[in-house]
């Protein structure tokens, strides 16, 4: 592409013009909106609006000379064949919360620069280490640029789907008492009020889901909750009449989505406010009178969501079931008709679909599906297109990495197939991503115990010959809400103490291998935390293990014998008897042959 002519070259000199304008050295674009939150509105795309890079995190600094994207192993591949030609430079970064980009501009500036930001779409703890950064640089930051607004002209608007309510028994604990276990928590705390930003946190306190996000079923709003009720700022229209009755009777009351800040604004003096700093944005906290006290920690629905009851334990497991009927169905169809009929990753991905659609109580996919043939594997967050995607045929191995969102649950599978011949170097690799899987399903571990510090145990079998991978081991999954989850994580990540691993946290377990240009290798499962029941208490305190909750068999064609143990072995056959055994009631016909053949003892 001549990058004189490149949309997005044109675009960022758009941008860098207004920054010469106003006298700006450089503005930070972040992956972002109001709600901090992982998977944007259209309204909030600007760093793939201006930048042509579609992964879905990563962060875009335009200089008034230079532009950067600052994007992790998982898509540096994808992030240079979409970057190319725009005359922007990629920065590779260990991982996704890494802060490189302000480094970055401490290093491409000088002292005196102003750096812009819209502070409406900066976290506070991150606009914290913004403003100590390069304040200790001689730098000022300027939180009052929104140049998306400025140079972005058929910019789109909020999004206007409908809320609707999340009943019972799929809900099995009300709105009132959600409400009242938040309330208790933050007036301990000793706080007044408590503001809450985060859509999946909202969606989950108040039973209400909608479609403002692709893929998640949530809404836009925020939430500013006191002793004695709640208001819900949401967009016109959204809530209809019918249902503003049901939530006024909880003590809801719903006003329009632009008045949260003149809420905070109008905070009584010497209230205090609960607000969570890595999940309410500086702009809002900005608008918060002087008098007002401020308590700075987690929100209490962040933990309390991440805790499933049993109840919905009990729904989660019966949407895996579903969702594992859904997948023998396609891969009973896939494995007769692959040399037969012309199949593409595309394919794939509307055949999968279409039988999930089928099953009870699905409403959509929990993310874009990710089938990725040979080298497209390699890529963790591929995702095919029209334009640029592959022919299932010939030799290798395909990766489908898909979820689907039901009214009981969410789910998030990934299963590695091998296509015509493979050779020893794709089932060594296979292999070793298994054993890691096993490994860390196998797992016991004190209650408590810090989740990050649970993600080398599954990279030990990659790490004994000298292999890794990028991304993060697991991510905690909401019950109907976002695919990714806190507060825990199975990773690198530096531990926190909100990280602590609790009896009905749902997390995925997904290690991986990745060869550029060949294939890549990726196995996942969701699991449950769940108490190890003994006859006799421990006196070293409760010790958890996983409940494996994904119902799919694991392909046993790639597996090299010689480098599994017996007990290896043994956890691979239990499971996949528990899979024939939960899944047989659900298909007939050709899926439910499929199912007996592919869980085979080994």
């Amino acid at each position: 592409m001549d990058t004189r002519t490149s949309p997005f070259r044109l675009r960022i000199e758009h941008v860098q013009d207004v920054l010469k304008r106003r006298g700006i050295a450089a503005v930070l674009v972040p992956s972002s909106d109001p709600h901090l939150s992982e998977y944007l509105p259209e309204r909030w795309q600007g760093r793939q609006w201006l930048s042509g890079f579609t992964g879905s995190m990563g962060t875009l600094v335009v200089a008034q000379d230079e532009a950067a994207v600052f994007a992790d192993s998982r898509y540096w591949t994808q992030a240079e064949a979409e970057l190319a030609g725009s005359g922007i430079q990629l920065v590779k970064i260990p991982t996704g919360a890494g802060t490189q980009h302000v480094d970055w501009m401490v290093e491409h500036l000088k002292g005196g620069d102003t750096v812009g930001v819209d502070g409406d779409v900066l976290g506070l703890s991150a606009a914290n280490h913004l403003r100590y950064t390069l304040d200790k640089a001689g730098m000022k930051l300027d939180t009052a640029l929104d140049v998306l607004s400025e140079v972005w002209p058929d910019r789109p608007g909020l999004p206007t789907a409908p809320v609707y309510e999340h009943r019972a028994p799929q809900a099995p604990i009300s709105r009132a008492d959600k409400l009242a276990k938040v309330r208790e928590v933050f007036l301990r705390h000793g706080a007044t009020h408590h503001f809450v930003s985060t859509v999946d946190d909202i969606a989950w306190l108040f039973n209400l889901r909608g479609s403002d996000v692709s893929y998640n079923p949530v809404f836009l709003a925020h939430a500013l909750i006191d002793a004695h009720g709640a208001t819900l700022f949401v967009g016109e229209g959204k809530v209809d009449t019918a249902l503003q009755k049901v939530l006024a009777a909880d003590g809801v009351r719903i006003a329009p989505y632009a008045d949260a800040r003149q809420a905070l604004a109008a905070l009584p003096a010497k209230s205090t406010l609960l607000i969570d700093p890595r999940r309410v944005t500086l702009g809002l906290k900005q608008a918060v009178p002087a008098g007002v006290k401020l308590i700075e920690t987690i929100n209490p629905s962040t933990l309390f969501k991440s805790r499933k009851t049993p109840a919905e334990a009990q729904h989660v497991r019966e949407a895996m079931a579903q969702d594992g009927a859904a997948m023998c169905e396609f891969y009973a169809w896939f494995e007769q008709a692959l040399g037969k009929e012309r199949i593409t990753e595309l394919t794939i991905d509307e055949k999968l679909s279409a039988a999930r659609a089928k099953r009870p109580g699905f409403v959509g996919l929990s993310f874009n599906t990710i089938a990725g043939y040979n080298a497209n594997g390699a890529m963790p967050h591929y995702r095919a297109s029209p334009e640029s995607h592959a022919v299932v045929e010939g030799n290798g191995l395909l990766l489908i990495d898909s979820g689907g969102q039901y009214l009981g649950g969410t789910t998030d599978i990934t299963r590695v197939w091998p296509i015509g011949t493979i050779g020893d170097a794709h089932r060594r690799d296979y292999t070793l991503v298994l054993k890691g899987t096993i490994a860390l399903s196998r797992t016991r571990f004190p209650r408590g115990t810090l989740s990050p510090m649970l993600d080398a145990i599954a990279r030990a079998p990659l790490w004994q010959h000298g292999m890794d991978y990028g991304h993060g081991t697991g991510h905690g999954v909401g019950y109907f809400l976002n695919v990714h989850e806190g507060p825990q994580s199975i990773s690198k990540t530096i531990p926190e103490a909100t990280m602590a691993m609790e009896p009905g946290m749902i997390t995925s377990i997904e290690p991986g291998l990745y060869r550029p240009g060949q294939w890549g290798i990726r196995i996942e499962n969701l699991v449950m935390n769940a108490p190890v029941t003994t006859s006799e208490g421990n006196t070293f305190g409760d010790f958890l293990e996983f409940e494996t909750l994904t119902l799919c068999p694991i392909d046993t064609r790639c597996i090299d014998r010689s480098l599994m143990r017996a007990d290896e072995i043994d956890w691979l056959n239990q499971y996949h008897a528990t899979v024939r055994e939960r899944l047989s009631p659900l298909v007939s016909g050709d899926a439910l042959a499929w199912l007996q053949a592919r869980t085979q003892p080994i």
